[in-house]
């Protein structure tokens, strides 16, 4: 009895140990639920009774002037269709392939493959379809086949100043500004998403009674560039025409204001339509040589190593030194360009006949030190902070080395690479009594409230003195006016200055493959604008002063009348 009685009160205490334990198990669930994940389950239950829609911000737009009083669009946001399938509703897999092929540009193949993929709720086709092409798809009444409507960017003037801009493409499925204007200004010109949220029923519509609440989207930044439409359009003509006459691998020009540093033109080439990027050849083709790719400059430099000379007053323009036409240093020879030799010559006739020699003498009088310091005063081993995205920094490594057969080199611009706005702007220091200014693409932004943000003209440095800027320029104008017979401007002064420079390979310098420049700006002693024209590699021609100097003469001309700038004799 006792036995039975003791076996009795086991049980009940085990099933009230049980009993307990599951009492607090729940207590433990019913924390953890209530407490530490009421958050999760809160935001749950919200969305079951919300609606949050993303509200999306108009990109900003990007403008080009016409003298600055007018301005057109070079980038602007447009509504195109998009044509996509549904597979499973297809009825007709190959009449569908083959009906929209041509229409929009796509092999029957991969639509096929396409419309194969039953399980695929959506499969995009063809984006930025014109009106045209979407009526007629429209007209087929194909099932399965639907058109939406997209918002992209659209360039209305196709290539024109196709590297400047660059485009907007897709990266993981977000669309991102990609090269150009439209990477560097891509905070600014994408604006701020808002959020629109709502209580819905239990269908999912919209209670208009209901409380909502908006965060409103901030639109993007409208971009009005320092380009000019007129020079950018006859520049780049003028670039294309010469790049296929010579049959250059590349080439690239400017256009920019000494005085402050505004670039009016600026041309890649080749080229590309920003609407149809997808079909480029190859990435390298975004590539804008201006600003992203560095090339010995060859004599168009000389100008430079003359300024040191002169601002350091180690020489005049009339100081002269005897021309031998070979100068060994360190068991190395320079040689004048065909093997010349020019005898007894000024400073000027050193500039105007492009004699090796006589700048690696100006070089020696100033000494490494100080020539090292002029240079990277003139800011050839930095980047010019230009607001285009990709912008890479001169290379002066070898004059760094301190030998002496690199500074001599380095005085007719062999050994030392920068990229052509940085050349430019060099030589606009000469133009802009010595003051050497911060370039810029964008003369004013307007935000979305309408505030404007304009651009003020930045002086970089004073690289030499006034008085050593109109000593050059003289030089230049000299130069000009007794070597270069194809760019003489009746009753106007222009100063330039012309480089063929070799091209540096594994094995040493090119025998045949040569970089040909010009640089020059006018009025010359009151320069509104400067010009440097770059063509790479180019074929059945072998210098610069003739290659570029007509051209050269006729963009100078142009600008001349476009500017209504009066003559100066």
């Amino acid at each position: 009895m006792r036995a039975a009685l003791k076996s009795g009160q086991s049980r009940y205490f085990f099933l009230l140990f049980i009993f307990c334990l599951l009492i607090s198990g729940v207590a433990v669930r019913l924390f953890f639920l209530q407490v530490m994940q009421h958050g999760v389950y809160a935001a749950n239950a919200q969305k079951q009774h919300q609606v949050q829609t993303e509200l999306f911000p108009r990109r900003g737009e990007i403008f080009i002037q016409e003298k600055g009083d007018q301005w057109h669009p070079l980038a602007v946001n447009r509504n195109f269709k998009t044509v996509f399938l549904v597979p499973k509703e297809v009825v007709d897999q190959a009449m569908v392939a083959e009906s929209l092929a041509p229409l929009v540009g796509v092999d029957q193949e991969i639509i096929l493959k396409k419309v194969s993929n039953a399980n695929d709720p959506y499969e995009p086709l063809k984006s930025k379809l014109d009106d045209e092409t979407a009526a007629k798809i429209e007209s087929l009444k194909l099932a399965g086949i639907y058109l939406i409507d997209e918002n992209w960017r659209w360039y209305p003037q196709g290539n024109l100043a196709a590297h400047v801009l660059g485009f907007v493409g897709r990266r993981d499925e977000a669309r991102l500004g990609q090269y150009g204007l439209e990477q560097y200004y891509e905070m600014e010109l994408q604006g701020q998403s808002g959020f629109l949220s709502s209580e819905k029923d239990a269908l999912g519509r919209w209670l208009l009674l209901g409380d909502y609440s908006r965060e409103q989207e901030q639109d993007g930044t409208d971009l009005y560039l320092t380009l000019d439409q007129n020079i950018q359009y006859a520049l780049q003509q003028k670039i294309k025409g010469l790049a296929e006459k010579w049959q250059a691998s590349g080439a690239c020009a400017l256009v920019l204001e000494p005085k402050t540093g505004a670039i009016r033109a600026m041309v890649s080439w080749p080229d590309f339509d920003p609407n149809n990027y997808q079909v480029a050849s190859s990435t390298n083709v975004f590539i804008n040589s201006c600003v992203q790719q560095l090339y010995e400059p060859g004599s168009i430099f000389k100008p430079i190593v003359m300024a040191a000379g002169l601002d350091s007053a180690k020489i005049s323009p009339q100081t002269t030194f005897v021309d031998k036409g070979i100068l060994s240093i360190g068991g190395y020879t320079i040689q004048n360009s065909q093997q010349k030799v020019y005898g007894v010559s000024t400073m000027t006739q050193v500039l105007e006949k492009s004699i090796n020699t006589g700048v690696v003498f100006v070089e020696q009088l100033i000494g490494g030190e100080l020539f090292k310091k002029y240079i990277e005063a003139f800011g050839f081993g930095e980047m010019t902070g230009v607001d285009l995205a990709g912008e890479v920094s001169g290379n002066l490594k070898n004059i760094r080395e301190n030998r002496e057969i690199n500074y001599a080199t380095a005085a007719f611009g062999q050994g030392v690479s920068m990229t052509p706005l940085g050349m430019a702007l060099a030589i606009s220091a000469i133009a802009n009594d010595g003051k050497l200014m911060k370039p810029f693409m964008v003369e004013k932004m307007v935000m979305a409230n309408g505030e404007e943000k304009k651009t003020e003209p930045q002086v970089w440095r004073q690289v030499i003195t006034p008085a050593t800027a109109a000593k050059l320029t003289a030089m230049l104008v000299s130069t000009v006016r007794n070597g270069y017979d194809k760019i003489k401007i009746a009753n106007y002064f222009v100063a330039g200055k012309t480089g063929t420079a070799q091209i540096a390979t594994q094995q040493g310098y090119s025998e045949t493959e040569t970089n040909h420049s010009f640089v020059g700006y006018a009025p010359a002693y009151n320069p509104k604008f400067l010009i440097l024209i770059k063509l790479e590699k180019p074929q059945g021609i072998e210098f610069a002063s003739e290659s570029l100097a007509p051209a050269f003469g006729e963009l100078t001309q142009y600008l001349l009348n476009y500017y209504e700038i009066p003559p100066e004799e």
